[in-house]
């Protein structure tokens, strides 16, 4: 269970490292006003991002997932795992059911975490910024606005989280069991990050639309007045003021960032284990030494382990 926990919050950490920049494009596409749009795509919302404010303006807000990730990383694989052991039998329903409940518990952390990003995200650059890093964000969010003002968006991530978590786990079970995933397959690697990218992508169109409620919520209030009252009038004010597109914003740099993630995180999980016991493939019809008393196990573990 520890190595099991080092890999995944090593994997990530290489996540958040390779879709942090598709991340902002995300959000700032996502809060931009139509009246007055900063950008006309994914492709010149990057070249503006990087002329203005340099590739680091691209890692803005970096610091705030990355601080979150060992807590959530840790939420998520274990509460999916004891949940379905709890359940008692691997089916593709309790996957579902065990992966709902890990996105549900692992809002506690990922909601204020989100907040944090998003604000930094969208602050200005240079000596005009309001929030000096993720901590100095909550901070000010927590002597401004309570508790309530730290946990806002709390009620979207959750309806975003609990079904695009189940249809994660969901898809990763069905992607590994048909792509025969099994641990003496040399192509076993190669398989799992097309599982997990492939994953990755479906989660994310599951509940595209309730992540762009998130985002407007969280983001209310940052430059002049709050405009929403909640989920329902964020909705209604969003579609009457730009249609049914304004809900797919940001999705093309979504689904771009989604599968590199997804291959980081699990590229970086496999090496981890690997390295972590000690263990080499062997190649293909190589003896093992009679003087090894203690068996060998695999050099990776059930796909769903991972």
């Amino acid at each position: 269970m520890a190595l099991d926990f080092l890999a995944g919050c090593a994997g990530g950490v290489a996540g958040v490292l390779v879709g942090h920049p598709f991340d902002t494009v995300k959000v700032r596409l996502q809060v931009q006003s139509m009246e007055k749009p900063q950008y006309r795509g994914t492709l010149h919302c990057f070249q503006a991002i990087i002329k203005q404010e340099s590739v680091l303006g691209l890692y803005r807000g970096l610091g705030s997932p990355l601080m979150g990730l060992t807590f959530i990383n840790a939420l998520v694989f274990g509460v999916q795992g004891n949940t379905l052991r709890a359940l008692g039998q691997d089916s593709p329903l309790n996957q579902f059911l065990a992966g709902a409940a890990a996105g549900t518990i692992q809002c506690v952390i990922c909601c204020p975490m989100e907040l944090a990003k998003t604000r930094l995200q969208l602050q200005d650059a240079g000596p005009a910024r309001t929030y000096r890093g993720p901590l100095d964000c909550l901070a000010q969010i927590y002597r401004q606005e309570g508790l309530r003002g730290v946990n806002r968006g709390m009620a979207s991530t959750l309806l975003r989280e609990t079904p695009s978590f189940g249809v994660y786990f969901l898809a990763y079970d069905v992607l590994t069991r048909t792509l025969g995933c099994e641990p003496g397959d040399r192509l076993v690697v190669p398989k799992l990050l097309l599982a997990g990218g492939t994953s990755g992508i479906l989660s994310w169109l599951s509940t595209y639309p309730v992540d762009v409620v998130k985002s407007r919520l969280q983001a209310d209030g940052l430059r002049g007045a709050p405009r929403y009252r909640g989920i329902v009038d964020c909705v209604r004010q969003s579609y009457q003021a730009e249609g049914w597109r304004v809900f797919t914003r940001g999705l093309a740099s979504t689904l771009l960032r989604a599968f590199p993630v997804n291959a980081a995180t699990f590229a970086t999980v496999t090496v981890v284990l690997t390295y972590a016991r000690g263990e080499e493939a062997r190649p293909e019809g190589e003896a093992v030494p009679a003087t090894s008393a203690a068996p060998a196990g695999p050099t990776l573990a059930q796909p769903s382990s991972l």
